[in-house]
């Protein structure tokens, strides 16, 4: 973690996303290996397929790393797609995709939010377009 503090909005947000990944690690792990609602799948399947890619980020969560929050919102859509899915689909795992789709809701909003406030704090976010066109321009005129 970066030695610059945090504002307290910033540690708000990290929190959401960090309990809300642990979680959703929790959750799914109970949902299919606790509750044995599929057993068509193997254990290294439903494992590669619903576990690992959240273990990928924690890490860098855990160590409030804005970058690693930032790629972390890539990977919680394919919980958020999948409990759409199952809503849709399965109503009789509908309270299962429902808790599902709240915990990936809320790491998706405290990843995002996160990685663009801690970055601003930290001086690494990216430059608003509208700066970007204006340097571009200053620089093309000049060489004129």
């Amino acid at each position: 973690m970066s030695t610059m503090a945090m504002s307290s909005k910033v540690k708000g947000y990290r929190y959401l996303a960090l309990i809300s990944h642990i979680g959703l690690v929790a959750w799914m792990s109970i949902w299919y290996f606790g509750f044995k609602t599929s057993s068509e799948y193997s254990i290294a399947f439903v494992f590669a397929l619903y576990i690992l890619p959240l273990l990928l980020p924690l890490k860098g969560v855990i160590q409030a790393k804005p970058y690693t929050h930032a790629w972390a919102c890539f990977i919680v859509l394919w919980y958020f797609l999948h409990a759409i899915t199952v809503i849709y689909a399965e109503p009789s795992y509908l309270w299962f995709a429902i808790i599902e789709l709240v915990l990936a809701s809320a790491m998706f909003v405290g990843c995002s939010v996160f990685a663009r406030i801690r970055g601003q704090e930290l001086g690494t976010s990216l430059p608003k377009l509208s700066k970007v066109m204006e340097d571009e321009k200053e620089r093309f005129e000049r060489g004129n």
